[in-house]
């Protein structure tokens, strides 16, 4: 899920906030935040896994953490993974897209507008909770989101409610009160600790494809994990060693495993490769990664490397995102990589080919198809080779595409989505500004 470029280029102040008061029992010690990420079943039609918003919208040893599980939403038609989180006292229950491609943390609340025809899921209460206060116009605070243009703080009364309106890369938008809610978290001793005053938006109206479209069903909002001061992880990384980590799980399995998302650090890390996380000052939120170049079948490919690099204007470049369900690449690097993978997949190609794909193969007389292993070589000397399994994607009935799109505009960026990411523990750590990976660590804790 991506944030909108014009929301990236605002400048945004660092500011020191008391978002980690972090309350447990007496004398509860635990190291890590444990919440439970959320996948179901596979995706019902290729047309939905197609579909735009499916895929965008648009963010230590001996310390506490946060685990909680990650879900998929694939039998809803969602490409996303989803995340467990109780907001409120009493708390309420929410599913939110779990999204390193944005920033805020936000729920739909009880007065949304335009929430009916495709909301299924819940609306935050906030008259029934005793503990959730909107942040006031002239709140410090205030000044960390984007607000409606004009900026309704400009010409108002001291006590008028924080307002924002936040963006997303397809155009969605969500848009209400920036407050502030007591949430409860699983710790990893199976106790609940609860967070105080953690920042969110209550969200009144939301728009677009990313967030009326069938990416969005099940859902009840989204949980940015950015780089910025108002993700939940920004929230929660002082006092949890400034990483998180999780594991997606294959959306194909049956019944769906459960994965993690782990906000601090455990001592059961497995040995992990690295490489250094880049920043872009035009575009904040995101986690980029540098790419020197891509192998198919073991053979590199001839890209111009500077197909990779982030140019002065701040386009370009190549971002982690959980929030998109496909890989894209530039466009120069994706000819080459789908021109590789024609001259060495010796299987049938499909029939009825899916639209939108640009190749498919049809596996229905293989038992196990061989396909080719795409690599990308990363700054730091690392290599990230995901299985086949993780582009090569069912669309139809014995069927399997290549899952990755091209980048058209001059503008855009390459994204590695969360089919590209399944099966990887993957661990984003702030203080040493590195992302690590491993095969190995996705089995539940």
């Amino acid at each position: 899920m991506v944030v909108s470029s014009a929301l990236s280029l605002l400048s945004l102040p660092l500011l020191l906030y008391v978002f980690t008061n972090v309350c447990n029992s007496k004398n509860v010690s635990f190291e890590y935040l444990r919440l439970p990420l959320l996948h179901k079943t596979p995706f019902p039609s290729p047309s939905q896994l197609l579909s735009r918003d499916t895929h965008r919208l648009s963010v230590l040893h001996g310390r506490r953490a946060v685990k909680s599980p990650v879900v998929s939403g694939a039998s809803t038609g969602s490409g996303q993974y989803f995340v467990d989180l109780h907001l409120g006292t009493p708390s309420q229950r929410f599913l939110l897209v779990a999204d390193t491609g944005s920033d805020l943390v936000w729920v739909r609340c009880s007065a949304c507008k335009n929430c009916t025809s495709h909301s299924s899921g819940s609306a935050f209460l906030a008259r029934h909770s005793t503990t959730f206060s909107p942040y006031h116009c002239y709140d410090s605070a205030c000044r960390l989101v984007p607000h409606p243009k004009p900026n309704p703080c400009n010409h108002t009364r001291l006590h008028s409610p924080c307002r924002y309106e936040y963006s997303y890369a397809d155009g969605s938008t969500t848009s209400g009160f920036f407050s502030r809610e007591t949430t409860t978290l699983n710790t990893s001793s199976g106790k609940a600790a609860k967070l105080r005053s953690m920042a969110f938006g209550c969200g009144f109206r939301k728009s677009g494809p990313s967030l009326s479209g069938p990416s969005f069903n099940g859902a009840d909002g989204v949980m940015g994990l950015g780089r910025r001061p108002i993700s939940f992880s920004s929230q929660l990384g002082r006092r949890f060693g400034n990483k998180f980590s999780y594991c997606l799980m294959d959306y194909t399995i049956a019944p769906p495993p459960t994965s993690y998302l782990m906000i601090g650090g455990s001592s059961k890390t497995p040995r992990m490769s690295f490489t250094p996380l880049q920043t872009n000052p035009l575009a904040p939120t995101f986690y980029y990664i540098g790419v020197e170049g891509v192998s198919v079948g073991g053979v590199k490919l001839p890209i111009n490397p500077s197909v990779w690099s982030v140019d002065e204007s701040g386009n370009g470049g190549t971002i982690v995102d959980s929030g998109t369900t496909l890989t894209f690449l530039p466009e120069p690097a994706y000819r080459l990589i789908l021109a590789a993978f024609k001259r060495r997949v010796k299987i049938p190609s499909a029939a009825v080919p899916t639209p939108g794909f640009d190749l498919c193969v049809n596996v229905s007389d293989v038992s196990r198809p061989s396909l080719p292993r795409l690599s990308f070589r990363l700054v730091g000397n690392s290599v990230f080779s995901p299985p086949p399994r993780n582009y090569f994607i069912e669309t139809a009935e014995r069927v399997k595409c290549l899952a990755i799109q091209p980048v058209n505009s001059e503008k855009g960026f390459s994204v590695i989505g969360n089919l590209m990411q399944q099966g990887f523990l993957l661990e984003f750590d702030n203080d040493r500004s590195r992302l690590g990976f491993s095969r190995r660590g996705c089995a539940v804790p």
